[in-house]
């Protein structure tokens, strides 16, 4: 009795299998997926973005009652755009905090390994500050119509559409100062913070600046959040004068432009 041992045919399937070629991403796919990851801890905890109201609504709170009525109603009219844009603000210049900490626990030195372009990885994170811009005006606006302020939503719409490229220009540079800085957080908040409330101070935000001395009036001008708030104002009045929101969208557009610069090549050069 003679035993015959055969090995089964390979399937002529397999014999035929071909390598499946990867087709490489597009920049907007890439940048695409980095918004969605940025996306996901704000859309699980919703809650993050009323924390961040704290300080804004402290403002309105405080500051708003010792304002005295203007001749065309309510101060709430004037100082209500002004908090929009400290919102956005605020919110963007932290953008680089959450870097901060990728870097400390390693997860942004996986990111640079990536297949994802370095510079969709920048543009990603700093379109998330669109998010939060629009839900923080709709808290600000809600918790103000009922004292007194008149609601335009056209100018309203439009004035949280100027705000959109300053918020993620803004958010950009704080991307990028977090980058550089690594792992010394400290140096990041050191900057964020000297900056941050010179340029909020100088754009007249919590207090008008009519009387201020020349060389004031000088730095707020070229200030660009400046020209930004006054174009807020006076679209959240419901009035829509060409040359003050022209000048507020192009200060707008300059610091998108300018930001998204100055980070892309800030990530470039990251290690």
């Amino acid at each position: 009795m003679s035993i015959s041992l055969t090995t089964p045919a390979a399937p002529a399937a397999a014999a035929r299998r071909t390598p499946v070629v990867a087709r490489p991403v597009g920049l907007l796919a890439d940048i695409g997926n980095v918004l969605v990851r940025e996306l996901q801890p704000v859309l699980r905890q919703p809650a993050s973005v009323l924390f961040a109201m704290v300080q804004p609504l402290v403002f309105l709170g405080l500051f708003a009652p010792l304002l005295p009525d203007t001749g065309d109603g309510s101060a709430l009219q004037w100082f209500v755009p002004g908090i929009v844009a400290m919102t956005a603000l605020m919110s963007a210049s932290f953008t680089g905090a959450n870097l901060s900490e990728e870097i400390v626990s390693g997860s942004f030195e996986r990111l640079l390994v990536s297949p994802v372009r370095r510079s969709s990885l920048m543009i990603g994170k700093a379109l998330r500050e669109m998010v939060p811009l629009v839900l923080q005006t709709v808290i600000i606006v809600a918790v103000a119509t009922p004292f007194g302020f008149d609601l335009h939503v056209g100018g309203i719409l439009v004035g949280m559409a100027l705000l959109v490229p300053f918020s993620v220009g803004l958010g950009a540079l704080s991307l990028a100062l977090a980058v550089a800085a690594k792992e010394q957080a400290w140096v990041f908040w050191t900057v964020q913070q000297t900056v941050i409330f010179p340029l909020l101070l100088l754009a007249g935000v919590l207090l008008p600046l009519d009387g201020a001395p020349g060389w004031l009036r000088t730095a707020s001008d070229i200030n660009p959040l400046t020209h930004i708030v006054e174009a807020e104002r006076a679209l959240f009045a419901g009035s829509f004068p060409a040359d003050t929101v022209l000048a507020g969208v192009v200060a707008s557009l300059a610091v998108g432009a300018f930001g998204l610069w100055v980070g892309v090549r800030r990530m470039n050069r990251a290690s």
